[in-house]
């Protein structure tokens, strides 16, 4: 990784520094998501299998996955892992609970109250990536929210494995969160019949998950057609945003770097430090530690489109940080707590030395299904209230309707719109008859 100083960049580099290395794909998966979502839509099972055998290779004995199956997966699970899902799935529970929304009534005026009610999602559809990684803690961070908010039925679709079959891990997630409906189906093809539902796959009213390009597209594209699902958030290629002193550990920081690197190609790690020594020291660190990684091959085509950059100091690290607007944001600073109200955008914020971003993927209780590719500027992650509806009941007494009603006249009058002055000036007519 090279190293940039930021008061050298003109404004065309310093976008070319920032720029998400996926922006040129568009084109490309934005076609090929189409046809796939064509043939699910047109062909529905049959697609789903051929895709999953052309995209996947594997070719599983049923698209479910049968109740017996999911059994025997979590009994011959390892029960380190079993027990490590368990008790991540109790402090997500934990916090997630803390932050659920609640219905509120309020009387407006003398005779006029209003509420609002909170309804769980019908049927929701869960995507846990397992494309060059089972995720069993993606399955956690959406069932759980999902069972919190109380939706009766609730749909996963994860990947199979080459030999056919789901990770035991995912489905003792799964039947941790009381999910019993699994498909194995991945990718954009798992997004299509979710969207559209298959004679297998029922379809869903609103769709969640990470994934690659491909699946963010697909949701994407679903979304704004007539009639399709809702989404969570634009939950694309993985990042990381560091913002370091020089009092930082490099060997930590580079250690958070390749952590998101590791991901896949696409993800995108940046480090921003006003030391121009740390960041030679984990440019170096970072060389030595990859090394080691098993997934070396797919951080370093990750690293690609990472940058290390020395800022003047970090006031200016932390504007550019917030331009960036980057999923994951570590301050890896003396005095850490001091600078967070500088932060305006960022899916997840992790704090010192001792709060690496691998908390949150795991077990911290946070959410790690977070905004990507610049959205955290408009949204957070995902939480309970995003699987459940919140409406608005209002009821008013004749004593109400006489209180609120004239102002409703005028204001319907100043835009001409006479019905709906008359559905109200008719009722204050029967109340008590006057000019209105």
């Amino acid at each position: 990784m090279n190293v940039l100083t930021w008061t050298e960049l003109d404004e065309a580099g310093r976008a070319e520094a920032l720029r998400r290395g996926t922006a040129a794909a568009g084109p490309e998966v934005t076609a090929g998501v189409a046809e796939i979502l064509r043939e699910v839509r047109t062909r529905g099972d049959d697609a789903l299998r051929e895709l999953t055998a052309r995209l996947d290779g594997a070719e599983p004995a049923t698209i479910e996955v049968p109740a017996d199956a999911r059994a025997a997966a979590v009994a011959g699970l390892d029960p380190a892992l079993r027990d490590a899902i368990t008790e991540a799935a109790g402090r997500i529970r934990v916090f997630h609970e803390a932050g659920r929304q609640q219905g509120y009534a309020v009387e407006t005026a003398p005779g006029v109250v209003c509420e609002r009610v909170v309804r769980p999602i019908r049927r929701v559809g869960l995507y846990v990536p397992a494309g060059s990684a089972p995720l069993p803690s993606t399955a956690l961070m959406l069932g759980v929210p999902a069972q919190l908010a109380g939706c009766p039925e609730v749909v996963l679709c994860t990947p199979p494995r080459p030999d056919g079959t789901a990770d035991p891990a995912v489905l003792a997630a799964a039947a941790e969160c009381g999910i019993t409906q699994v498909f194995l189906v991945g990718g954009a093809q798992a997004v299509a019949a979710m969207a559209y539902g298959t004679p297998t796959v029922p379809r869903c009213d609103k769709i969640f998950g990470p994934g690659n390009a491909w699946v963010t597209e697909a949701k994407r594209q679903v979304s704004t057609a007539e009639g399709g699902p809702g989404i969570d958030l634009p939950a694309g290629p993985s990042e990381v945003l560091v913002v370091a002193d020089a009092g930082a550990d490099p060997e930590f920081v580079a250690a958070d770097l390749l952590s998101q690197a590791e991901h896949g190609p696409d993800s995108q790690v940046i480090l921003l430090t006003d030391s121009p020594a740390l960041a030679d020291a984990v440019a170096a660190q970072v060389q030595e530690q990859v090394e080691t990684l098993p997934r070396a091959a797919i951080a370093r085509k990750a690293l690609a489109a990472s940058r290390l950059i020395v800022t003047p100091d970090l006031e200016t690290a932390l504007e550019v940080s917030n331009d960036y607007a980057p999923e994951h944001l570590i301050l890896a600073l003396r005095d850490p707590r001091a600078w967070i109200d500088r932060v305006d955008r960022a899916g997840s914020v992790f704090l010192g030395d001792h709060t690496p971003e691998t908390l949150g993927d795991y077990c911290s209780g946070t959410n790690h299904v977070l905004p990507t590719a610049g959205a955290a500027r408009y949204t957070g992650g995902v939480n309970v209230a995003a699987f459940q509806i919140a409406m608005t009941v209002q009821r008013a007494t004749p004593a109400g309707l006489q209180e609120v009603g004239p102002c409703a006249v005028i204001l319907a009058e100043a835009e001409q719109l006479h019905a709906h002055q008359r559905a109200v000036t008719r009722r204050l007519d029967r109340l008590a008859p006057g000019p209105w």
